[in-house]
């Protein structure tokens, strides 16, 4: 694979992370492609303007769109009914660009200018609040979607990824010094027990000592009574 040919296909790309491709994002599908492991025709945001570009790229001939994938169609973007959002956050685990707002078991809104309208929400929800609603009647493909957009969208799916890591990370060093100091506190205690088991040893080592003193001092007197 040519890594320069992979960078020029993923530019190419509307960047919308739908995964309607096949892929987990438009990265992997240009890397696909490059690879020969993907045709350049499963890409419905781009739509059929997208496919002639690729082909370019690609100095392939220009092949309909896969419609397996999607449909080219105008843009939509995700509106979520909110009287009846329950807060579930699944929506915006999903989302891969960050485009919606909320908390666990409060009202989640859509940021239009972020959604990429990639429909990735709308099956996660659970009572299927979420709409999506067409933005560019009449435009679909790469007229509906500018390269500034795409641009953004890429760069708020990196934003979110890292996010994500740091997240993973913050939360990994948590766990790592909440175990830390549960396994320290678990050291003190067996030292503490370890100390208290040998204070009893030695107050029974005491009192047996204490015990065989008396019983020889009985002895003795016993003695000297016979004597």
């Amino acid at each position: 694979m040519s890594d320069n040919l992979a960078v020029k296909i993923e530019q190419l790309l509307p960047q919308t992370q739908c995964t309607k491709c096949g892929y987990p994002s438009c990265h992997d599908y240009a890397v696909a492609i490059a690879d020969g492991k993907a045709n350049y025709n499963q890409c419905p945001p781009g739509g059929q303007e997208g496919v002639a570009r690729l082909a370019t790229v690609l100095n392939q001939p220009v092949i309909a769109l896969d419609t397996t994938h999607g449909e080219e169609r105008p843009r939509p973007v995700a509106f979520i009914e909110e009287e009846f959002c329950i807060g579930c956050t699944l929506c915006i685990q999903a989302c891969p660009v960050d485009a919606i707002l909320g908390a666990p078991k409060q009202m989640h809104t859509i940021i239009p200018e972020l959604c990429t309208g990639c429909d990735l929400c709308v099956a996660p929800c659970p009572v299927d609040c979420i709409k999506m609603i067409p933005v560019t009647p009449g435009k679909t493909g790469w007229a509906a979607w500018s390269e500034e957009q795409a641009q953004k969208a890429r760069d708020q799916y990196a934003f979110r990824n890292q996010r994500l890591l740091r997240e993973k990370q913050e939360n990994d060093d948590r766990l790592a010094a909440k175990a830390a100091a549960k396994l320290k506190a678990l050291e003190q205690e067996t030292a503490q027990t370890a100390e208290e088991i040998q204070q009893k040893e030695r107050k029974k080592a005491i009192i047996a000592a204490a015990i065989e003193r008396a019983r020889l001092k009985k002895l003795e007197a016993e003695l000297g009574n016979k004597s």
